[in-house]
């Protein structure tokens, strides 16, 4: 880190006083070479557009002084690492951050198949399961053509990054969406009549909402939203005035919050728009306007005729991805409903008048695209390798037995060849409800719903009996597990320790911790951009 420092105070000394502007494309290629990390020109117009860096306007280009550039990132990138192993303990294995990597890369191809809460970065996986040694992983645990093991399977990172290492492995998880989700990701589907689907199903809907007076409503209502917003809330002008507190947030947003609303609903009695639907009982109902709940229908019932099942689960899972975007929700609080917003509200997150959304037409054709396009890219990569998740218990299944049902020539290998280990990152205690996050995937498609059998659900709490709970819990998904594993197996499971649980867990398992890695998480999709780390716990069998 000490050395870092003097580079970087190299690099300052060889700065010009002079205060040089650069164009955004400068900018870009300029702080590329100063943090030794690529940084885009999105990049440097997220630092404008939010205020974080100020811009100068010169006849109408936007400039950017270069030692504000160079102020925003020493402040942000040199002095991280040290602030963090105040917080976390010197013991914090900053090379496990994967700080050089931009999100891009740590969302490639069909990692951001669907969003999911709880899930880790592919490079973290590959770094342990891939064939290099460092200074920290001092041997290689998994090769080519071994089988592993992730009993809490979630959105299916394993296995995807399994195939990629030319690694065969299968996935148990609880929760059905999830299991489609995994497997959706890793199975092959012919590109051409998945790419006739979604061009048939998406002129349906544009026929579907044609004459529907909503979209000429929503239409409307944008164009004077991009005015208003222009007018009374520019970026990053507002934004900035807030932040020095030369304007009152609270009061200046309520004034004009009122004003907007007025023309809501001039807006809605013109065009004669049903926003809430009649009934309010399931998720559905209560997170989606009228007219985005009568899309989601209809599009529902043309997947329904699709025939090739493997075509069906992809679209499937784009119109989940879809819905989850359209809930009737704030764009601060799309991570953590709160309640439903029906009307335009002042956005706190883009510092401006947002509206809800009264179709899907936009997303859905926005994530049938991406997601042909994120496919593809994997069927590049993809090796010759076996991999898919089971839906069920981790505590109770007979993984075999279950394999033959579902994937015959994969049961065939492993009754042949023993599962080499484990790489998973089970639930923590009472941080998230696996069942609920997709809450609206279950509603519209039918899965059976397991809630009771989430190991440290939310709803659970973080109580000692809690606690215990989980210990017994993440204890019988090991024991159960260990009846598949070769001899010699190695567990590496993720976690954040806080509660002091895995050695008690290890213990109950008949397994012992050899190693510890502790890596601090930098790029978390909560709220909470603080100091926070976890733990790859190194587990094999207990020779005592």
């Amino acid at each position: 880190m000490e050395k870092q420092l003097q580079i970087n105070t190299i690099k300052e000394e060889k700065i010009s006083e002079t205060s040089t502007l650069f164009t955004i494309r400068e900018a870009a290629d300029f702080a590329s070479k100063y943090i030794n990390k690529n940084v885009t020109v999105s990049n440097i117009t997220y630092l404008l557009n939010y205020g974080r860096v100020p811009k100068v306007d010169n006849n109408g280009l936007t400039l950017i002084s270069k030692q504000e550039l160079i102020k925003y990132y020493e402040n942000f990138y040199g002095r991280r690492e040290l602030d963090w192993k105040k917080k976390l303990g010197d013991d914090l294995n900053w090379s496990l951050s994967f700080e050089h990597l931009k999100e891009a890369e740590t969302t490639k191809h069909v990692h951001r198949l669907h969003p999911y809460k709880g899930k880790y970065i592919p490079q973290l996986v590959e770094y342990f399961l891939d064939g290099h040694t460092d200074e920290f992983k001092k041997q290689v645990f998994f090769n080519k053509e071994d089988i592993v093991l992730d009993p809490f399977c979630g959105s299916g990172t394993t296995l995807v990054q399994a195939n990629e290492l030319g690694i065969h492995a299968i996935g148990v998880d609880i929760s059905a969406f999830n299991a489609l989700i995994s497997n959706v990701k890793i199975s092959k589907v012919d590109f051409t009549e998945l790419y006739q689907e979604t061009e048939r199903i998406s002129k349906a809907l544009k026929k579907f909402v044609a004459n529907s007076s909503h979209l000429a409503f929503e239409k409307e209502l944008a164009e004077f939203l991009t005015d208003y917003d222009k007018k009374y809330f520019p970026s990053p002008e507002f934004k900035i005035k807030v932040r020095k507190k030369e304007i009152d947030e609270e009061s200046y947003t309520e004034l004009h919050e009122k004003i907007v609303l007025k023309k809501f609903y001039e807006l809605i009695t013109k065009y004669q728009i049903k926003v809430k639907q009649d009934k309010q009982n399931t998720f559905l109902e209560k997170w989606y306007l009228q007219t985005v709940r009568n899309e989601i229908d209809f599009v529902f019932e043309q997947i329904k005729e699709v025939q090739d099942l493997q075509v069906k689960n992809v679209l499937t899972v784009i119109l989940s991805r879809t819905i989850r975007s359209c809930r009737a929700t704030t764009h601060a609080d799309l991570a953590t409903l709160v309640e439903p917003v029906t009307t335009p509200y002042y956005c706190a997150k883009h510092g401006k008048i947002c509206k809800p959304l009264f179709s899907i037409l936009s997303w859905w054709e926005r994530y049938c695209k991406d997601t042909i396009q994120r496919l593809a890219e994997f069927s590049k990569l993809r090796t010759n390798t076996f991999q898919y998740c089971l839906n069920g218990n981790s505590e109770t299944i007979d993984i075999l037995a279950e394999l033959e049902k579902k994937h015959f020539d994969f049961y065939e290998l492993v009754k042949q060849k023993k599962i080499r280990g484990i790489f998973s990152s089970p639930p923590y205690v009472g941080l998230i409800d696996y069942h609920e996050q997709h809450a609206y995937a279950y509603d519209l498609f039918g899965f059976e719903r397991k809630d009771e059998q989430e190991i440290g659900s939310m709803s659970k709490k973080q109580t000692k009996q809690a606690q215990q709970d989980y210990v017994k819990a993440i204890a019988n998904v090991l024991n159960n597990c260990k009846k598949f594993l070769a001899d010699d197996y190695d567990v590496f499971l993720v976690a954040n320790d806080k509660f002091n649980l895995y050695s008690q867990i290890a213990e109950m398992a008949g397994m012992q911790i050899v190693n510890q890695y502790k890596r601090p998480v930098l790029n978390r999709t909560e709220k909470d951009k603080g100091a926070y780390s976890e733990i790859i716990f190194h587990l094999k069998r207990n020779s005592i």
